[in-house]
Parts: structure tokens; C-alpha cells; sequence
């Protein structure tokens, strides 16, 4: 299995339903949360570009779910990359119940993004930026897709050219 970026989270009152459990749309909010949490630790350069045009739209996201978690449970958010084209990203996230040492897989969803730059009255794709295909060859799925990743951004060098992975 490929190393995966990691946030911790403990289930509040407020993130479940009246009966009890976890209500289904906070595992979308922290799939945005992991996404941001790894901007912010592995590539903050991007952040900047978010401030100035660049824009994060997202296209898809899926949920999967398995077992139900409730308030004070500990939950690992785990994200890994499963695509990566020029402009798009895609994203898989596991949701762990962690128990002690003991870890339970309760939910499982993806999350597509895609890259874009210009005023909001005429944005267009752009390509994903390097920092950003950087910090994530080593999250890649698979040893051939951390390969083929790698292999499109030499270090300081420009950004492949034009194959999609």
C-alpha cells in the first residue's frame, strides 16, 4: 500500500444527527480539510497561488460508506493520489476508526479536482502547478504511478510535456 497523507479528527456533537451518528456530509467537509491540511504542510507555495488567480474547483466527490461512527470516536482521515492529469487531480480517502492500536475502515470516497486560473468571469484550465505535482509523487498510488509521476517534473526542471498520466 502507498504512504498516504494523514489527519486526525475527533468526532464532535455537532457532526452527528439525532440519533446519534455521524451526518454524512462531514465526511466531504473532511475531505476538503485533509486537502487543505496537505497544502498547507507540503506545498504552501500553492496557497499563495490561491490568493492570487488560481483556483481549486471541485468536480466530483463519492462517499462510500461502511460502518457508522459516533460523537468522541477517533477518526484518521488518510488521503492518497489516484490520478493525476495536466490539469486535474484526483484523490482517494480513507476514513479509519482508530481503537487503541486497533484501526477499522468505516467510509471510503474520492474527491476530483481540477486546476484553473483567470478572473471568475473568465476562468480557464490550467496545469497543476509544480510544487503541487511534486509534494505528491510520494502519495501516488502504486510504485508505477509514483514512477511515472516523478519521472514528469525533474527537479527545477519544467512540467512534462503534454503527457497525461
Amino acid at each position: 500500500m502507498s504512504a498516504y497523507y494523514e489527519i486526525r479528527h475527533t468526532v464532535g456533537f455537532e457532526e452527528t444527527n439525532l440519533v446519534g451518528n455521524v451526518y454524512y456530509v462531514n465526511y466531504l467537509r473532511w475531505q476538503g480539510r485533509c486537502r487543505e491540511m496537505f497544502l498547507k504542510d507540503k506545498a504552501p507555495g500553492v496557497l499563495a497561488q490561491l490568493r492570487d488567480d488560481l483556483k481549486l474547483f471541485t468536480l466530483k466527490v463519492e462517499c462510500d460508506f461502511f460502518a457508522e461512527i459516533t460523537s468522541f470516536e477517533e477518526l484518521s482521515v488518510r488521503m492518497r493520489l489516484e490520478e493525476l492529469t495536466q490539469t486535474q487531480i484526483q484523490f482517494s480517502f480513507d476514513y479509519l476508526r482508530i481503537d487503541g492500536e486497533q484501526e477499522n475502515l468505516v467510509a471510503r470516497g474520492r474527491q476530483r479536482i481540477a486546476c484553473m486560473r483567470g478572473p471568475n468571469t473568465a476562468t480557464v484550465p490550467a496545469r497543476v502547478p509544480e510544487e503541487l505535482r511534486l509534494a505528491l509523487v510520494p502519495y501516488a498510488e502504486g510504485p508505477a504511478a509514483a514512477r511515472a509521476l516523478a519521472a514528469q517534473v525533474p527537479p527545477g526542471g519544467p512540467v512534462g510535456t503534454g503527457r497525461v498520466l
